[in-house]
């Protein structure tokens, strides 16, 4: 199963035109454990750049329980291939608008709060709550809505979210 999906990572990766000849995988494949879980891990690169890591799970005491996770962002590999500077590939026309923690934050709050992960003092919501406080209350005074719509579009296109932009804005605007 492992090397089957490796084998079709690589003809994914060779349609984004970074191909299997420019690849090269390291690592070991020796298992390592954390808890209930057992892996390898295996690293890529393509040119010499690191790409991200390709990770064979499974349950320990079950090994018929088994995933593959494939440790590439797709920001990674849109890096990779347009060269682009990373502020400017990641927030677009925002990239000039504040900083990167800001809009990080920005963005990861949108991902909680569109999920229904709201703002608490405790549990879940105080993740929510830690990553609004990077963001500086005097951006929300003329309002964080370009900012929320974009970051929503990009999180929208792997799933959707379960709050539109519009009540997204309005919660992380009141926070």
């Amino acid at each position: 199963m492992y090397g089957t999906v490796l084998d079709e990572w690589l003809t994914v990766l060779s349609h984004l035109s970074l191909h299997a000849r420019h690849i090269t995988i390291h690592g070991h494949l020796k298992t390592w454990r954390r808890r209930q879980v057992e892996g390898i891990t295996l690293r890529y690169d393509h040119a010499g750049l690191p790409l991200g890591d390709i990770v064979l799970l499974w349950n320990a005491d079950d090994p018929t329980y088994m995933a593959v996770d494939l440790g590439t962002a797709l920001e990674r590999l849109a890096w990779v291939r347009s060269r682009r500077p990373w502020q400017e590939l990641i927030f677009g026309r925002q990239a000039r608008a504040a900083s990167p923690t800001v809009l990080d934050a920005i963005r990861t709050a949108t991902l909680l709060i569109g999920q229904g992960i709201t703002p608490a003092a405790r549990g879940a919501g105080s993740v929510t709550h830690k990553i609004i406080d990077a963001i500086p209350s005097s951006m929300a005074v003329l309002g964080l809505s370009a900012a929320i719509r974009e970051s929503h579009a990009f999180w929208t296109i792997a799933a959707p979210l379960s709050a539109s932009w519009g009540d997204v804005a309005r919660r992380l605007e009141e926070s």
